[in-house]
């Protein structure tokens, strides 16, 4: 079979479309053809060698995948050869096929195209698990969600507003705001001409927002806490801007706030199974229906995965970039 196979130069990997091994899959996994994958930033890392997958997940990169079922293990119920699904992967999904364990499906609505169903599982679950799960955002608070714009950032917008919450978010161009506020945002601050501190203090009378999610972690740690209302929660599921930082231990202790550290791909394959399951059951009706809708930027040729990284390097995406095979 044919993959992404990731080579380095002295500056920056180059990534080329090329064949490797094929692959087995277990009594209780499907083999699924892929049609379409996507670019996360985790990607990004991993093609620069600085977020290695987890022990005993696949070398190549890919965190979702849409395709279609080609085998089953044995132990499978439930599916079939020739069904249309799309899942959450520890990695594998930038090749032409992936063994996917069963309990990590989702069913593709026959209307919805492969770049659709391949836009959902990373960003949408992310942005599921770190809003609820470990956020624990309630209808009638107001949440924080920096890089609204992404793929993360645009789901969880549509989460948000699901649950009644009002959504405050962060993005950098004037084009990504607008699209912010047409996905519901109710404030929407271009991080690059204004404080968000200043900006969220002044929405909120002083108050503050209950959650934060932040992806960039280290240089936005005190100006968080410090945006935080009482009994606030700052769940970081990234590090784009630095490893360290500094805060107030003195504001956390009297606002008696949580910080939180959150990754999907590291978790246990039972956890992820979970996840999917309580995404399905609370969630998935909202997309099939139409009332939540997976946001695609672009769509590039697998074996233009090189120029699909620049781009979302460049941060120039608003959602999802995707990759079709």
């Amino acid at each position: 079979m044919k993959a992404i196979v990731v080579q380095s130069d002295k500056r920056e990997p180059v990534l080329v479309w090329d064949e490797v091994e094929d692959i087995g899959f277990g009594q209780d996994e499907v083999l699924v053809t892929v049609k379409a994958t996507a670019v996360n930033r985790a990607d990004l890392m991993q093609a620069r060698g600085s977020y290695p997958p987890p022990p005993g997940a696949s070398e190549i990169l890919g965190l979702e995948i849409a395709g279609v079922i080609e085998a089953i293990g044995d132990d499978v119920v439930d599916w079939q050869v020739g069904d249309r699904v799309c899942a959450l992967l520890p990695g594998g999904g930038y090749a032409e096929k992936v063994a996917v364990p069963a309990g990590m499906l989702m069913k593709l609505p026959d209307e919805w195209t492969f770049a659709q169903g391949t836009a959902v599982p990373e960003v949408w679950f992310t942005a599921f698990v770190n809003l609820f799960l470990e956020g624990d955002l309630q209808s009638g608070e107001t949440v924080l969600i920096h890089a609204g714009a992404s793929g993360v950032g645009t789901a969880g917008i549509q989460l948000a507003k699901e649950m009644g919450a009002k959504v405050f978010v962060t993005a950098s161009t004037s084009e990504k705001l607008r699209r912010c506020r047409e996905l519901g945002a109710d404030l929407a601050i271009n991080y690059k001409e204004e404080d968000f501190l200043t900006a969220v203090q002044e929405a909120t009378n002083g108050k503050g927002v209950d959650v934060i999610i932040d992806p960039v972690g280290g240089s936005y740690l005190q100006r968080n806490v410090q945006t935080l209302a009482p009994f606030g929660r700052l769940v970081n599921i990234g590090l784009l801007g630095g490893l360290n930082g500094e805060m107030s231990v003195g504001l956390l202790l009297s606002n008696r706030l949580k910080i939180v550290g959150s990754t999907l791909r590291s978790r246990s394959l039972a956890e992820k199974i979970d996840i999917t399951q309580q995404f399905s059951q609370r969630f998935w009706p909202s997309l099939v229906s139409g009332e939540l809708q997976p946001i695609i930027d672009s769509t590039f040729p697998i074996n233009n995965a090189q120029q699909a990284h620049e781009y979302v390097s460049a941060n120039k995406n608003t959602g999802k970039v995707v990759l079709l095979l």
